[in-house]
């Protein structure tokens, strides 16, 4: 595969903050985020060794005595793709028990320990888990962006910005993966997505779980991807096959595992009773739907329908991805009550103040459009921060107490 350009990833300072004080750090996200290039460039600064377990032959050593295996290892190591041995984990249990200086290990792994909870208790109080993204617009221009303060700060301020038009198709299209990106062209990084998805139910769901049809996880991928942004259905993801729907459902569970879907849970107020209390589905990354639908930036462009669907999608890993460095830990939700009134995104920071961010690919905006936003605020009461249109237009401007149009491309530009 061709080499990916290097981009800095804005969530480097947390690692390093994070290693000053914590044992071990695990960093997780979907295969070829950027996993081993941060790892790396953290570690071999600061003298770590190197382990990878797609090493066939560490990896049987250490599934075959993990206690010795950990015992052998240097004072610090980074041990890349740790989800293919799970029974490391007891062991470095104990290894840290035994000597608690900090940033001893540095862990990547390219499935969820999270939900995994034997995996996650066994390291509790020890391991601090950082989630890495594809990247962020932000950092493929380099340029750290503003908008969750703003969000949760001092209000947007009024004024211009070009429109994005075409340009905001293509960058759905390209998706954050850095190997993709480095393709010279959409063809080409079709054929990296196309290729990405065959190994990595090959190879990761397989060591996850023992699946006798795995040619249907791509068209179940496929057909989760045209439903991307919508309520989770799982009787019309298992239609088209002769496979129960507990089943399917364990399928999407396990494609969340390898951080190819994300389920976007509802948002709930003790003052609404009438809300929906369905997920919402997204897949983990816009260029890998556009592969999985065929759809190269022309053809979305001209498909109005799926770019809005796409395009709240995008919004949302990129809300998820600036939040992945932000100080303030946020959770996410979705709001829709049984009126039809919904949020796209509804994001609440750790001191309960709540933003709602409703995503249009139309280039202007009505006053009907926050429809939504008034009922969230009004359940939010007074933890309500902000509500926010997010539209392809050229203007910032305020649609009464706290509401306000933005431009899209102001989630990646500083002003």
């Amino acid at each position: 595969m061709t080499a990916p350009i290097f981009h800095p990833r804005f969530i480097h300072s947390r690692l390093t903050e994070a290693l000053e004080d914590t044992p071990v750090v695990l960093i997780h996200g979907p295969r070829q985020c950027g996993k081993t290039t941060l790892a790396r460039a953290v570690g071999d600064q600061a003298g770590y060794s190197y382990i990878s377990f797609d090493d066939n032959v560490l990896r049987t050593s250490a599934q075959t005595d993990p206690a010795g295996f950990v015992a052998d290892l240097p004072d610090k190591a980074v041990l890349d793709e740790v989800q293919r041995v799970p029974e490391l984990f007891t062991a470095l249990k104990a290894a840290v028990d035994r000597d608690r200086r900090p940033g001893r290990f540095i862990l990547t792994g390219s499935a969820n320990v999270l939900l995994v909870p034997r995996l996650a208790d066994s390291l509790a109080g020890r391991m601090e888990i950082l989630r890495l993204h594809p990247l962020a617009q932000a950092e493929q221009e380099g340029t750290p962006p503003g908008f969750l303060g703003t969000l949760f700060g001092g209000g947007f301020k009024a004024g211009p910005k070009a429109r994005l038009g075409k340009e905001l198709a293509e960058r759905i299209a390209n998706g954050g993966y850095p190997a993709a990106l480095a393709r010279p062209s959409a063809r080409r990084r079709f054929t990296w997505y196309r290729d990405y998805i065959e190994t990595l139910v090959q190879r990761d769901v397989r060591d996850l779980a023992r699946i006798s049809a795995l040619d249907v996880l791509p068209r179940l991928l496929t057909l989760a991807a045209g439903q991307t942004g919508r309520l989770l259905n799982v009787a019309d993801l298992s239609s088209p096959f002769q496979i129960s729907r507990p089943t399917i459902r364990d399928y999407v569970t396990l494609l969340a595992r390898v951080f190819l879907l994300e389920e976007l849970p509802p948002w709930h107020s003790n003052r609404l009773s009438r809300l929906i209390k369905t997920a919402k589905l997204h897949l983990g990354d816009t260029g890998l739907a556009c592969a999985l639908l065929g759809l190269d930036a022309g053809a979305l462009w001209s498909d109005r329908a799926l770019l809005g669907q796409l395009l709240e999608t995008f919004v949302f890993q990129e809300l998820r991805r600036l939040a992945s460095w932000h100080e303030n830990p946020m959770t996410f939700h979705h709001f829709r009550d049984k009126d039809g009134l919904e949020v796209d995104i509804v994001l609440e920071s750790s001191n309960q103040r709540i933003a709602g961010i409703e995503v249009k690919a139309s280039a202007t905006v009505t006053t009907r459009d926050f429809r939504g936003l008034h009922k969230l605020k009004e359940s939010a009461g007074k933890h309500f921060s902000a509500g926010v249109v997010l539209y392809d237009g050229e203007v910032t401007a305020p649609f009464g107490d706290r509401l306000y149009a933005v431009p899209i491309r102001s989630l990646w530009e500083t002003a």
